[in-house]
């Protein structure tokens, strides 16, 4: 019986020291890591800039086209939902419905309820990006702080944009809008 126990012991020791031996675990550096996850982002920084920019430049007829394309679906649907809450038309949302709806997915108190997309006013002069910084950079998901600038109207928007990278190319999957 001893002998059992022993030999037991040492198949077990044995085991052990191969498993020990076998792992090798790899630790990449921070600045790997944030190098790797922020390569993009300068492009990522110049598709959302210069997607702005033409937003604002076309002609009013074409913004919703223009924002369907520059947009993630979801965040499409969100922020049309979020521009009609109470209103009367068609398919609108009560404020209630449009957080139960939206809420897990979208920062629902900050999507500028009846509001255009990108800016809180109606109307414009000549908005420009004034700031755009990257805030986070992690698995072709880039988060940028923006500030949005109509000298016209002596008007800033201060906004937190996420651009989302998918089947090789940018798109906006939220706006947070904050003043």
């Amino acid at each position: 019986m001893k002998k059992i126990i022993i030999a037991s012991l040492f198949l077990i020791v044995s085991c052990k020291e191969a498993v020990k031996n076998e792992i090798k675990i790899t630790n990449p550096t921070i600045n790997g890591v944030v190098a790797d996850n922020s390569k993009g982002a300068p492009e990522a920084k110049k598709w959302l800039e210069n997607s702005i920019v033409s937003y604002f430049k076309a002609d009013i007829s074409e913004h919703q086209k223009i924002m369907k394309d520059i947009t993630t679906k979801d965040y499409y649907e969100f922020k049309t939902d979020a521009t009609n809450v109470d209103l009367d038309v068609d398919g609108s949302l009560t404020l209630k419905e449009f957080q139960e709806k939206w809420g897990d997915k979208y920062d629902a108190n900050s999507a500028g309820i009846n509001t255009g997309f990108l800016i809180s006013a109606q109307d414009w002069i000549h908005v420009e990006v004034r700031k755009c910084e990257v805030m986070a950079a992690l698995n072709n998901v880039y988060t940028f702080n923006v500030v949005l600038a109509d000298d016209g109207f002596k008007a800033n928007y201060f906004r937190k944009i996420k651009v989302i990278k998918e089947n090789d190319r940018f798109l906006i999957d939220e706006v947070i809008e904050s003043n």
